[in-house]
């Protein structure tokens, strides 16, 4: 029997880490890694303690902010950082894996943070409608290494 490759086991982990979003609109996992550990995982939704969209606005979801983003909800590679560093994990030169390519503001802190690498699923980009992904732009301008997650994968009962 063949070994699956990591890149496939934590790409496979944030889509299923995806499913456990409570977001109405849109569903996203994330892995951070460093060499074959895990050192944080993270999906989209508000901060403990607040509430859970499909559960209290099932109709409309949360109230959204000028830009018509969750007013609350924090994103996924967001929750997996902060995770991270909350328990004293380092996460230089580590990798990210997630679901959807990161926004400007959230590469802005994988940025900071000084992660090496970012593995994309799909393009935020076409998911908001807009003409580039202006994060991977970002990230690649500033060296950190973007790589679009290109095998196939099954999805079940996810917003991806």
């Amino acid at each position: 029997m063949a070994k699956p490759d990591f890149d496939d086991i934590f790409m496979e982990l944030a889509v299923n880490l995806a499913k456990r979003s409570h977001c109405i609109k849109k569903h996203v996992g994330a892995v951070l890694t460093k060499e074959t550990r895990i050192i944080s995982i993270g999906y989209n939704g508000p901060p403990p303690g607040t509430h859970n969209c499909d559960e209290e606005f099932p109709e409309h979801g949360c109230s959204r902010d000028s830009k018509g983003s969750c007013s609350l909800a924090l994103h996924a590679e967001q929750n997996a950082i902060l995770y991270a560093v909350k328990n004293n994990a380092s996460v230089e030169g580590s990798t990210l894996y997630v679901t959807l390519a990161p926004c400007l503001a959230c590469a802005r802190i994988i940025f900071s943070m000084g992660i090496a690498k970012v593995v994309f699923l799909f393009s935020y980009a076409e998911y908001k409608g807009l003409k580039e992904d202006e994060g991977l732009a970002f990230l690649r301008k500033f060296g950190v290494e973007v790589e679009k997650y290109e095998k196939e994968i099954e999805f079940q009962d996810v917003l991806i």
